[in-house]
């Protein structure tokens, strides 16, 4: 396609999003929930489909020779498409975020003013080879009354094609326009440098994927953006942590999914209790098929220990691997988090109230936990019924962005005839 002719085909989808979005910025609440379940319901019968074109993709991403975490990521199952389809129900159980009050005054003139959360408008979504995304995105953005322009990876595009056909057909029988959802028709990586310059049309840019993806969006964008940066994620094993409820934790936050954006990829123990708790938790990743790569005493803990270099401090490895650390404290384990980390997910394992509240406030992350795994980086497991992305920024939205994130607010004031003295 030339960039003529996919200048037109954006601009289009921009015009009719927006309008969308005026439409859906004024739609009642019983309308988007009622929409929202009978979009579950479309897929949850078209999951033979939904499955078939999945197929298509798992086929093209082995002959491409996409990585195992990848294609893990790619893969839909029956489960997985009941879950997107359970995913919508939860949204549409969830409060209604546009109209709320986010806080109201009465000045000494008798004005009254009040904050009212309202709907971004249209949000641009790009991201890689997730097809869940597809739906929770639309989901989400139709619950806040926002119209989306979905801009799903090569990877999953048959997969997300058929998701969007189930959604559209969910919302559109209950009355909302089909345009409240679409998605970029053409793999052509110049479109997503197209729809970095629709100022007059997008609001706001969700990036979701690796690090080339969002490095790219945040060059070329000139639209403001909620970033989804990389997940290097941290547990850190204090002198005070009980032994097997680190080993439970560790094993669960690197090998639960070793894809997902809050997998742990550092671990760091203590040298208080190295000699007690450091074997173990690194023999225990190793026996669960994980790859180890260590400072010297980690090595010297487990002989299959490779050595880390430095780079795998900062490396998201969406693997089974891990890079293991042994760090002279609290102070220090937040002094490597905040020089090494994106700023994502981290935890502390301890009983000591002290030395978790050192943590919780000194590492500059948007999501930080005591004595859980860091694998509940995760809009659904907030209660936020599903997430768009998790935000490493910290303007607007941080952490896991939900119904409420996806919205701004406007003030209302109410007045009996005042006029503002010279």
């Amino acid at each position: 396609m030339n960039s003529t002719d996919l200048q037109t085909l954006m601009t289009d989808l921009g015009k009719r999003a927006r309008a969308a979005a005026r439409s859906l910025a004024l739609a009642p609440s019983a309308d988007k929930d009622k929409a929202l379940r009978a979009a579950a319901q479309a897929i949850r019968i078209d999951t033979g489909l939904i499955l078939e074109a999945n197929a298509k993709d798992m086929a093209a991403g082995e002959a491409k020779g996409l990585s195992a975490a990848m294609l893990d990521r790619l893969m839909l199952n029956v489960a997985r498409v009941e879950a997107m389809a359970k995913g919508l129900e939860d949204i549409a159980r969830l409060p209604d975020p546009v109209g709320r009050s986010l806080a109201e005054w009465t000045r000494p003139n008798g004005m009254h003013i009040a904050r009212v959360a309202v709907p971004l408008g249209v949000i641009g979504i790009i991201y890689e080879s997730r097809p869940n995304v597809t739906a929770d995105a639309a989901a989400l953005c139709l619950k806040s009354g926002n119209a989306t322009i979905l801009r799903g990876g090569s990877e999953s595009f048959h997969s997300s094609q058929a998701i969007l056909t189930a959604l559209k057909g969910g919302f559109t029988a209950c009355g909302l326009p089909a345009d409240a959802v679409q998605m970029v028709p053409t793999t052509d990586r110049e479109a997503v440098g197209v729809m970095l310059r629709l100022a007059d049309y997008i609001d706001v840019i969700v990036p979701r994927g690796g690090k080339s993806l969002v490095e790219r969006v945040v060059a070329e964008s000139r639209i403001p953006l909620f970033q989804h940066l990389e997940g290097i994620c941290h547990t850190y094993v204090d002198k005070a942590a009980d032994l097997d409820m680190a080993k439970a934790v560790v094993l669960n936050a690197k090998m639960r999914r070793t894809g997902v954006c809050g997998a742990t990829e550092t671990l760091l123990v203590d040298a208080a209790c190295a000699k007690t708790h450091l074997k173990p938790l690194v023999s225990m990743l190793l026996d669960a098929g994980c790859e180890v790569r260590g400072d010297h005493l980690a090595q010297e803990a487990d002989c299959r220990t490779l050595p880390a270099s430095e780079a795998d401090w900062s490396t998201e490895y969406l693997d089974a691997v891990i890079s293991v650390k042994v760090v002279d404290g609290v102070a220090a384990a937040v002094e490597h988090i905040n020089t090494y980390g994106s700023h994502h997910t981290e935890a502390i394992i301890t009983e000591d109230a002290g030395a978790a509240q050192t943590f919780l406030n000194g590492c500059d992350s948007a999501i930080v936990l005591w004595n859980a795994s860091t694998q509940f980086a995760d809009g659904g497991e907030f209660g936020m019924g599903a997430e768009i992305g998790i935000s490493t920024g910290k303007m607007h939205a941080r952490g896991p962005v939900g119904v409420e994130q996806l919205c701004t607010f406007k003030y209302v004031v109410k007045g009996n005839g005042q006029t503002r003295p010279g």
